[in-house]
């Protein structure tokens, strides 16, 4: 009689699947970030946010290869911002913000003194502390 082997005695390891999407890239482990797509039509290379699954046309980069991605010559990469990204803000936003800060910190009488009393104080506002009133009541 011949030797009884169980199944995981003679199955070959493998490795467990990871619900984590790799680089498409030869020898790289890492996890992908960004999707690649050709519109051969156009000679154009889009890289753009990791799509939601897995197409057999698209390439899953990590982020050093798609930062690092060049297209053929006579095609152009498109890459396309990450929506989930906060946008960095430009020096024009800053000193907007700065200055809406700096208005509403100051006081009331010196922002009107300053040229914003052009219209009339409501008679029924008593104090105002910056969007908020404070009304009289109609009995006095």
């Amino acid at each position: 009689m011949g030797s009884r082997r169980g199944p995981l005695k003679s199955a070959v390891p493998s490795n467990i699947v990871s619900p984590v999407r790799r680089c498409s890239r030869t020898a790289c482990g890492r996890p992908a970030v960004a999707t690649l797509t050709y519109v051969y039509a156009d000679s154009t290379a889009v890289l753009g946010p990791l799509a939601t699954y897995a197409e057999p046309h698209c390439y899953d980069l990590c982020a050093e290869h798609s930062e690092r991605l060049t297209a053929p010559r006579g095609w152009e990469v498109v890459r396309l911002l990450d929506g989930s990204a906060p946008a960095q803000p430009s020096g024009d936003d800053l000193e907007a913000l700065a200055n809406a800060v700096r208005e509403a910190a100051r006081p009331q009488e010196r922002a009107a003194g300053a040229g914003g009393g052009s219209r009339a104080a409501d008679p029924m506002e008593v104090a105002r502390r910056g969007h908020l009133r404070v009304l009289r009541s109609p009995d006095n």
